[in-house]
């Protein structure tokens, strides 16, 4: 239905991960029938077998076998192909820069997304609102625990698939005790989806094709962990992950524009009541809010301080890194921070490693420079248009969206009814997930210095 991208770096944008030099899966360049093991044993080639010979005779080497998640933020190797939509996640990035596109606002973008969407068969499109507001509550709840167990650890945001790839194959078991649990909102929105929903329609979890519509390539990655497997409904939370820029060549192959698209009103399977609007911002920073929102409660929560409706983060050595610091009678208790793009990230870790005073208590990790609203999936500028030209019109756009409360009727009564009550054992397996250390794995691949 649709192409795939053969590399994640954007034009002029030099701070992404692109397949590596070396690879877990090496071509040979020249016809080879014998080789030579590091031990020194001969390995013969005969058709798909490989044989090394050794004292007691030929044996036969077992194959390696790749998956997605032997992957680093690398879309060399991937295909996809994509069946019929029955249910979509809708993030804001990829409203913003379709409305943007098309010179029509963000709503009527939602709602001539939804009306495509149903052209091409599917039966529920859904916004991510439930989802994000879940993982803000989760996530801040998360930190509240880890500072009263330990005021001077470290947490870092873990939605960003490309940062978790990045973390668990380059650093492993030193930088993940660091990474929230909590799962992204694509993968709580599975979660509603395979089993929320499904309870309501009264059809399994595998009778539900889930699709999300993204702005970031690595989702695709995030959505193969077998942590997202559910073995109950023998299938993934989420089936398929499209990206804007497929969206885009899908339509371009249709020979449509969005607003040929008839329009539509997006599904609210979830209460009664529908929200006012479809398309939220959380917070005002571009990734999800989630350094500003759990900053903001654990200022009231932890020292009684009600925040500005609108947060100032101190820029320091660049636009991607930015910081902001509660103080009480002149001492820093609380210091947070956004760090987006790789050359950042790098700096954060090594900054961890050198156990440096000063660390902050929270960071907001995104792998893409200005985050996720200029995705490594995110359907990209005109000609003749600058990346940063079109990523500071996309933040007017998302400044003048409504701002979502995760605190509200819904999201209690999920916890409630669906979940058995907050921090419960069905809540935390539902909403949290797991990270794994890549032993042996080219962690010296890389070879990138900033």
């Amino acid at each position: 239905m649709s192409k795939f991208s053969g590399a994640l770096q954007l034009t002029d944008i030099d701070d992404f991960i692109t397949p590596s030099q070396i690879c877990i899966k090496p071509l040979p360049t020249v016809p080879i029938d014998k080789a030579t093991s590091r031990t020194g044993a001969k390995i013969t080639i005969k058709g798909d077998n490989c044989l090394e010979e050794n004292e007691s005779g030929n044996q036969k080497l077992k194959k390696v076998e790749i998956t997605l998640q032997d992957c680093l933020a690398c879309s060399g190797c991937i295909t996809s192909a994509e069946g019929v939509l029955i249910t979509q996640q809708s993030q804001e990035e990829l409203l913003k820069v379709l409305a943007h596109r098309y010179q029509i606002g963000a709503e009527d973008a939602a709602r001539h997304l939804t009306g495509y969407f149903r052209s091409l068969g599917a039966d529920y499109v859904l916004c991510t609102k439930v989802a994000d507001d879940l993982a803000l509550l989760e996530c801040r709840q998360e930190f509240m625990e880890r500072y009263h167990e330990n005021k001077e650890l470290t947490m870092l945001s873990s939605s960003c698939p490309g940062w978790v790839c990045y973390a668990e194959k380059t650093h492993g078991n030193f930088i993940l005790p660091y990474l929230s649990t909590t799962r992204s909102p694509q993968q709580i929105m599975g979660v509603l989806v395979k089993q929320l929903l499904a309870e309501k329609l009264s059809i399994p979890g595998s009778r539900i094709y889930h699709v999300t519509v993204m702005p970031c390539y690595d989702k695709k990655l995030e959505a193969s962990r077998e942590d997202f497997f559910n073995k109950a409904n023998n299938a993934r939370d989420v089936d398929c992950v499209i990206t804007s820029v497929e969206v885009e060549e899908m339509l371009t192959e249709h020979k449509r524009t969005l607003p040929q698209c008839n329009p539509d009103d997006l599904d609210w399977p979830w209460s009664e009541v529908r929200p006012e609007s479809m398309v939220w911002a959380h917070e005002a920073t571009l990734s999800g809010g989630y350094a500003e929102h759990i900053f903001k409660y654990a200022a009231r929560e932890l020292f009684n301080e009600v925040t500005p409706k609108e947060l100032e983060f101190k820029q320091l050595r660049n636009r991607d890194f930015r910081e902001i610091i509660l103080k009480k009678n002149g001492k820093a208790v609380l210091k947070f921070a956004i760090a987006n793009g790789f050359r950042n990230i790098q700096n954060l870790v090594q900054k961890l490693k050198r156990g440096k005073e000063g660390n902050y208590h929270f960071v907001e990790v995104m792998a893409c420079p200005s985050g996720c609203i200029n995705g490594g999936a995110q359907v990209r500028p005109i000609t003749g248009q600058h990346v940063h030209e079109l990523t500071q019109k996309l933040e007017k756009i998302y400044e003048k969206l409504p701002r979502s409360q995760p605190e509200n009727a819904l999201t209690k009564d999920i916890y409630r009814e669906f979940l058995e009550g907050f921090q419960t054992d069905k809540s935390n397996e539902l909403l949290h997930t797991r990270y794994h250390a890549v032993v042996g794995q080219l962690s010296t691949s890389l070879n990138i210095k900033w």
